[in-house]
């Protein structure tokens, strides 16, 4: 079974460790060939196939946090100028693997490559959908959205039941979420234990992980800090991550000076100083082998802005670890509040600063509840059982 993957960001991140997660617990008889843009996952995707490396992709977004409206329609612009570059990555994919036997497209704001390779390559396509939809239903780019999906997805993959409950029910949607490997425990990098070292014995320790953009909340995990420091909190927070960009660079500050700008690494490191908390943030960067990191965190903050769990709150779990996340309707396949974790408003820093001085009051809690997270994390988050789920849809597809 040959198997396109269209994966549309070149930054490492959450949605290409899930897709790698996957493929890699595929059977032998899948060949996997990615066309993805240039960037960071080149190289995770060579290890696993034959990759096609571009200089941009085309998306349409209408997610529910960053749908197009006031200075993001400037967004459509970098969109627009990526159309050439899409229909010569489609071109050129299907002249380098013409046998292709199925398209699957990482994410659903990829209107343009999933609509341009059904009809290069002829067969089936299925999409997955990582993002919380629009939940607007009446608003034309929604009914676009969806009308492209009905139109050419064979099949549509929710990561979890809070994003199908953000698409239409007539869609043809299998709930599969993503998985985790837990990898045995080794040896951390010199400076990063350097930095371990650093933590103050008795303090609770709260991780994030993820890129330092604006959308996945840690300018909110800063505030927070700064509120629970205030209150007298014994607390330290362990940052595993960094740009997937510069951003200090001229571009960035443009699109910072329009509110456009994701990588705010630089933005969030005069914060700490500002608030007086350098020797409350541990900045350990980029971590290849995220499942060290876990091992000395107390508990996971998760303030994503898209309003569900992310990938690292499951992740966290096998580690016994809970975790605090922004999301307002949390479904118990993902977070069950108050039993493996606290669930806070998103863009809410004091709703947050107070969940983790709870956490700090009642450690016998906070233990309890990695001990829940670790249960559901093994019943839902099993990366033989879900990429088995996953080729199965790839074989039904090909059936019918």
């Amino acid at each position: 079974m040959k198997i396109l993957f269209i994966h549309l960001t070149g930054a490492f991140g959450g949605s290409s460790r899930s897709l790698i997660e996957a493929v890699g617990a595929f059977p032998d008889k899948v060949d996997a060939y990615f066309l993805t843009p240039r960037g960071t996952v080149e190289t995770f995707f060579s290890k696993l196939g034959k990759v096609l490396a571009v200089r941009g992709l085309s998306q349409f977004d209408n997610t529910q946090y960053s749908y197009y409206r006031g200075f993001r329609w400037l967004v459509a612009l970098r969109e627009i100028a990526y159309l050439p570059a899409t229909f010569a990555a489609i071109r050129q994919a299907r002249r380098q693997w013409p046998d292709i036997d199925l398209i699957h497209v990482n994410e659903f704001t990829g209107l343009l490559p999933m609509w341009l390779a059904k009809r290069q390559f002829g067969v089936p396509v299925v999409v997955h959908v990582r993002s919380v939809a629009r939940l607007d239903s009446q608003a034309w780019r929604t009914r676009f959205v969806n009308k492209v999906m009905r139109d050419n997805a064979d099949v549509i993959v929710a990561i979890d039941e809070t994003v199908r409950q953000s698409l239409p029910s007539d869609l043809p949607i299998e709930v599969i979420h993503n998985a985790f490997t837990p990898q045995p425990v080794g040896q951390l990098d010199k400076n990063v234990l350097r930095a371990i070292e650093k933590l103050r014995p008795g303090a609770l320790r709260v991780g994030f992980v993820g890129n330092l953009l604006k959308v996945k909340g840690i300018q909110d995990l800063v505030e927070a800090a700064r509120i629970v420091k205030q209150c007298g909190g014994d607390v330290e927070y362990v940052i595993v991550g960094d740009d997937a960009r510069s951003s200090t660079s001229l571009k960035a500050r443009l699109l910072h000076a329009f509110g456009l700008n994701q990588n705010i690494k630089a933005l969030v490191e005069k914060k700490i100083i500002l608030h007086g908390l350098s020797d409350n943030f541990h900045m350990l960067g980029f971590m290849r082998d995220i499942a060290l990191a876990y091992r000395y965190f107390d508990v996971l903050c998760f303030p994503s802005h898209f309003n569900a769990p992310g990938r690292p709150v499951f992740e966290a779990a096998f580690s016994s670890v809970p975790s605090i996340v922004a999301v307002t309707n949390p479904t118990n396949d993902t977070l069950i509040d108050s039993v493996t974790g606290l669930a806070v408003p998103p863009h809410a820093p004091q709703k947050l600063a107070q969940a983790i001085l709870d956490c700090e009051a009642d450690r016998e809690k906070t233990k309890s509840m990695g001990i829940e997270a670790h249960k559901l994390a093994e019943q839902n988050f099993s990366v033989g059982r879900n990429a088995a789920k996953l080729f199965s849809v790839f074989e039904t597809c090909l059936r019918v």
